[in-house]
């Protein structure tokens, strides 16, 4: 039978919770467990599909097609291993399968309450992945904060399962906030103390509690945490801000977070563990040979979670560059052809990210071109490589009017189109074109440079297409479909040929990309990007001799 950890948090929101959990799990991964993490968020909404990634950030696609929180995308790029439906559950979709179950007379005209027949779907939902003999432990991260009314049900879901299961099978860890008053140059533990005696009225009382802190913890402040919160002082665990979301592991290793839980699910302790590999990926990550200036042109830039995937899949890719990249935000709304010299000559590679809607969408039309003319590495995502097709259309094409019928239903060009199977949908939530898809990659061409194969699978997330009604005319022009669905014929990856790296893909390649395996797409582009800088150094040095 499996082990189950449940992850809570108190006193305030965005103490890395997801982190805490993914890097938990990593180190028991690496002493040989077979380990898998899910997020329960206390939102309403069935999944966060339909959300704005200004309310939550972006959205997460798992294989099988399930849109899902952003913390699976930090589970599954600290474990290497992919997440799936069952691991994100919300209120929305609990409170949905129990109404239907009330509609349809399963519960024999009993009156449907909270307790037990929502807390009974929270529990059947929690110990779902640990059924099957596949996994040794599951960890379950609950969203929100200790307090919140929204998270009520779920803490008492883990009361009862405490109760349930057990001692040996069942461990709760609290994260938790230890201020630094800088005034009084000391460390407070008032919060935590009102977090865990809260958690404690509700009946669910913590075996581990991590604190948070910009400041070290002394040991009498670990013995005072404990005596207050009733736990043992080797259950109290430091997590220090660090550089890099990367290094928090290895903290943990070094506060022995992954002994301590061990110890108390009764789970041997004797194997180190094996992370080798992860050393390997942060030494090159903190030491890196060269730099570049990458700019990301997107109109959610303001939240970083927004893009989330990707500004990590950068992460990977400049590691195995041994190349730091620097990320330059720009808002495609802030982008006319009058300014996009001066915002965009100083960089090595631009990406245009994905996106819905017609805002900014001609700044990102503006920044294609500009890469295209002047040779710079671009790469373009989902929405960014459709914005490449309709800029090719109106510039090298000489279609004007040229446009995706998302945001111009009535252009005479509409190089971009709604898929096939989208036409008849009208409900917006879990209706596109979700998850794994293969794709075909033409022999010869910079896509099978990149990925070393002809036959690949990447996510997916959209309801626009390349419209194959113009695939002469832009096969003519020399924009080569160098990627297409075998079963669809749906144009997944566009190129230039005669470019150093122009790349649009219609799939989300950072979706896949990990600390072991980056995505490739990413390595190739920051490997232009590269070589771009140094030959743009280059050519600087020499000028700087001849004057």
């Amino acid at each position: 039978m499996a082990k189950y950890i449940f992850v809570t948090g108190g006193v305030t929101s965005s103490l890395g919770k997801g982190i805490i959990a993914a890097s938990l799990a990593k180190l028991l991964q690496a002493r040989g467990f077979r380990v898998t993490i899910q997020k329960f968020d206390p939102y309403i909404n069935v999944d966060p599909g339909t959300l704005n990634p200004y309310e939550h950030g972006e959205c997460y696609v798992t294989e099988d097609g399930a849109e899902t929180d952003l913390d699976l995308g930090h589970y599954e790029r600290f474990l290497n291993t992919p997440t799936s439906q069952a691991n994100n559950v919300t209120t929305g979709r609990i409170y949905q399968t129990v109404i239907n179950k009330e509609r349809e007379g399963a519960y024999l005209g009993k009156t449907v309450q909270v307790i037990p027949h929502i807390t009974d779907e929270i529990k059947r939902r929690i110990l779902l992945l640990g059924k099957d003999g596949k996994f040794d432990i599951v960890i379950t991260e609950l969203g929100g904060t200790v307090g919140d009314i929204e998270s009520l049900p779920y803490i008492e879901a883990v009361r009862q399962l405490q109760w349930e299961l057990g001692e040996e099978d069942c461990l709760v860890v609290h994260l938790t906030l230890i201020p630094y008053l800088r005034a009084a140059k000391e460390l407070k533990t008032k919060p935590t103390q009102h977090s865990v005696r809260l958690l404690s009225e509700y009946g669910v009382h913590p075996d581990i509690i991590v604190c948070r802190t910009e400041e070290p913890l002394y040991r009498d402040l670990k013995k005072k945490i404990a005596l207050f919160c009733n736990v043992q002082v080797d259950a109290v665990i430091e997590a220090n801000d660090v550089p890099t979301i990367y290094e928090v592991p290895l903290e943990m290793m070094r506060e022995k977070l992954d002994v301590s839980v061990l110890k108390r699910l009764g789970l041997p302790v004797e194997k180190e563990p094996e992370l080798a590999k992860w050393r390997e990926f942060l030494d090159k990550l903190k030491y890196p040979k060269s730099k570049v200036t990458i700019g990301l042109i997107g109109k959610y830039v303001e939240l970083q979670d927004a893009y989330k995937s990707i500004l990590e899949s950068f992460i990977h890719a400049g590691s195995l560059n041994e190349c730091k990249v620097v990320v330059q935000n720009i808002h495609s709304e802030h982008l006319t052809p009058e300014n996009v010299c001066e915002k965009l000559k100083n960089l090595d590679g631009l990406l245009v990210a994905p996106g819905f809607g017609h805002r900014g969408i001609e700044g990102k039309i503006t920044a294609i071109q500009y890469a295209r003319e002047n040779k710079l590495p671009f790469f373009g995502i989902c929405l960014g490589m459709q914005m490449s097709v309709v800029e090719y259309a109106r510039n090298v094409l000489g279609w004007k009017d040229a446009h995706s019928v998302e945001m111009n239903p009535d252009t005479a060009h509409p190089v971009i189109n709604l898929m096939e199977e989208q036409k008849k949908v009208t409900a917006k939530g879990g209706t596109m074109r979700l998850g794994a898809y293969a794709c075909e990659i033409t022999p010869g061409t910079k896509a099978e440079e990149i990925y070393g194969s002809t036959s690949i699978s990447e996510r997916h997330r959209h309801r626009y297409e390349f419209n194959n009604d113009y695939v002469q005319q832009f096969e003519a022009a020399g924009l080569r479909l160098s990627g297409k669905n075998p079963e669809s014929g749906l144009v997944e990856i566009v190129e230039l040929s005669e470019h150093p790296f122009f790349v649009g893909v219609q799939f989300h390649p950072e979706l896949k990309s990990t600390v072991e395996n980056p995505a490739p797409i990413f390595v190739s582009f920051i490997k232009a990007a590269k070589q771009y800088a140094e030959a743009k150094n280059g050519k600087a040095k020499m000028e700087e001799k001849l004057a």
